[in-house]
């Protein structure tokens, strides 16, 4: 169950895998960044307005930054999974030239098709990880309970949708995925796991889109002959 993402640990030093993380570093730490300093500047002008002054307005400020940062914990693997659709194609081919040397180009799904399932992915996994908020506040333990599973799923389907239609059209996608459901859960959840420690979160987009490409050809391999030929 956990071959896909061995396999992808161990090409984590291929010089294009690399670049993707050193990208990915850039990203996270600038949205990150935005996140906090609008934080911070929101709240600098709702205690202005409020009239606050001392400790209030430290305090308000203490509390406020901690909230931006627990914010940007929860919602990295969501953007985690959209960052690493930027970058499918790349870690894909790289992949692919070192364990499927023999494939054909990839022929799969319109570029229309593989973006509306990437939004409608990502949309699901915001709508979900939000709602999980309140119940993570009231109910720390289940709460995180919840959004890892959230992670696992998302990382997972978002990933391997997304590889997938390099080489077939959606709804085959789909049929595969579904077929594959707890393997790819399996697989995210992993990755969601390793989401929480950084920096290795920074290192998810990447493994997980490599580890899908194997979870795909293993199961094509072993008989899910759906694949598309040049």
């Amino acid at each position: 169950m956990l071959k896909p993402t061995l396999l992808a640990l161990a090409q984590l030093g291929d010089p294009v895998f690399l670049g993707v993380v050193a990208r990915s570093m850039i990203f996270a730490t600038l949205g990150f960044a935005a996140l906090l300093f609008g934080s911070f500047w929101g709240l600098h002008h709702l205690v202005a307005a409020a009239g606050w002054s001392g400790w209030l307005a430290w305090a308000a400020g203490l509390i406020g930054g901690a909230g931006a940062a627990l914010l940007a914990l929860w919602l990295f693997l969501p953007v985690a999974a959209a960052i690493g659709a930027f970058y499918v194609e790349r870690i894909a081919a790289a992949v692919e030239r070192r364990y499927y040397p023999a494939l054909p180009a990839p022929r799969g799904a319109s570029v229309w098709a593989q973006l509306a399932d990437a939004l409608a992915v990502g949309a699901r996994v915001l709508l979900l990880s939000l709602l999980a908020i309140p119940l993570a506040l009231l109910l720390p333990g289940p709460g995180w309970l919840l959004a890892w599973l959230i992670g696992a799923w998302a990382i997972g389907r978002g990933l391997f949708g997304a590889v997938a239609m390099r080489r077939m059209s959606r709804r085959e996608a789909l049929t595969l995925a579904a077929r594959l459901r707890w393997r790819i859960v399996t697989q995210g959840a992993v990755l969601a796991f390793a989401g929480v420690f950084p920096p290795l979160n920074l290192l998810v987009p990447v493994l997980g889109t490599a580890a899908m490409i194997h979870l795909l050809h293993g199961a094509v391999r072993a008989g899910a002959k759906i694949c598309r030929k040049a």
